[in-house]
C-alpha cells in the first residue's frame, strides 16, 4: 500500500496547495491512502469545519488535529458529524470526536489511524501516550484486519517522538512526528519495520516563522513586546510530509522517503 502523510497544513497557504495539488499527486504516485494534518489550517489555530470540507474534498482520506484541536469551536460538533477527522487518543475523556479510527483504502484494505500528543514541553499535561497507543495497538494488530496502521506522534520533543516510534516498532506500519512545523532528516524504517520521521514538517510557507509572518515572531524575539497577533505567511507553500510503501501481509514498511512539492523548500531539495 502507498501511504502519503502530509504534516501540519498551516493557514490559507497551506489549504491552497493542497486544494491544488493534492488531487494530481494521488493520480501521479499512485497512492491508497492520504493523510493529513489539519491542525493550523484556519489561521494558523485549529480547524473548523469549512476548512475541513475543503481537506477532505481536495482528497484527504482523514484528518488529524492536535493540541490546537478544539481552537475552532465549531469543531466541537463537527467532529461528532464527520467521522473522517481523528482528535488526539488522550485528549481529555470528556472531548468529543474519536482518537483512533479505522479506514478502508483502495482494494478494502484498512487502515488504523490515530493520534496522541505527547507530554514533553507541551503547555499542559495529557494523558500517558504510550499506555493508550499500547491499548490501541493489542486490539488492532497488523497482518490480521488491518493491512497497515498510521500513528501520528503530536509534540515538541524529539526524543518523545523517538520514543513512540521504538515503542511501536513492529506493531505500527508509520509512525510520524508532528507540531514543530520543520522537517527532520531522520526518515528510516526501525528494526521491527515501522516507518518513521521525528517530524513531517508542515504544508505552509517557509519563508516565515514556522508558518507565521516573520514580522510579529522577530518583533518578539527582538523587544520582548507582542504588538499584534501572529498571522500565517501567504506565499508559496511547500506540501511536506512522508512517502511510505507497506507489504499488504505483515503490514510493515518496506520503502519511506522524505516527501517534499512545491514552494521554497522542494526548490532546494
Amino acid at each position: 500500500m502507498r501511504i502519503l502523510y502530509l504534516g501540519d497544513v498551516v493557514g490559507r497557504a497551506g489549504r491552497q496547495a493542497i486544494e491544488q495539488n493534492l488531487a494530481g499527486l494521488r493520480d501521479q504516485l499512485k497512492l491508497d491512502f492520504v493523510v493529513v494534518n489539519g491542525e493550523n489550517a484556519t489561521s494558523g489555530a485549529g480547524l473548523n469545519a469549512n476548512h475541513a470540507k475543503a481537506l477532505l474534498n481536495a482528497g484527504a482520506d482523514c484528518i488529524t488535529l492536535g493540541d490546537h484541536a478544539f481552537d475552532q469551536k465549531d469543531m466541537l460538533t463537527f467532529i461528532e458529524q464527520e467521522p473522517r477527522i481523528i482528535r488526539p487518543l488522550n485528549f481529555s475523556k470528556t472531548a468529543p470526536g474519536r482518537g483512533a479510527a479505522i479506514f478502508t483504502a483502495t482494494r478494502g484494505r484498512k487502515v488504523l489511524v490515530a493520534q496522541v500528543l505527547g507530554q514533553v514541553f507541551m503547555k499542559r499535561p495529557f494523558d500517558d501516550p504510550f499506555s493508550a497507543l499500547d491499548d490501541l495497538l493489542r486490539r488492532h494488530p497488523l497482518s490480521g484486519p488491518i493491512a497497515a496502521s498510521v500513528i501520528d506522534i503530536h509534540c515538541e520533543a524529539t526524543s518523545e517522538k523517538m520514543g513512540v516510534g521504538h515503542f511501536c516498532d513492529g506493531r505500527a506500519s508509520v509512525v510520524v512526528g508532528t507540531h514543530t512545523h520543520v522537517p527532520t532528516a531522520d526518515v528510516q524504517i526501525l528494526p521491527g519495520g515501522t516507518a518513521f520521521q521525528s517530524d513531517a514538517g508542515m504544508c505552509g510557507d517557509y519563508n516565515s516563522v514556522i508558518g507565521m509572518d516573520k514580522a510579529e515572531p522577530l518583533r518578539r524575539f527582538i523587544t520582548g513586546m507582542p504588538k499584534g497577533r501572529f498571522e500565517p505567511a501567504l506565499g508559496d507553500a511547500t506540501l511536506c510530509g512522508l512517502l511510505v510503501q507497506t507489504d499488504d501481509q505483515t503490514g510493515k514498511a518496506t520503502s519511506v522517503e522524505m516527501f517534499r512539492h512545491g514552494g521554497r523548500l522542494a526548490q532546494t531539495h
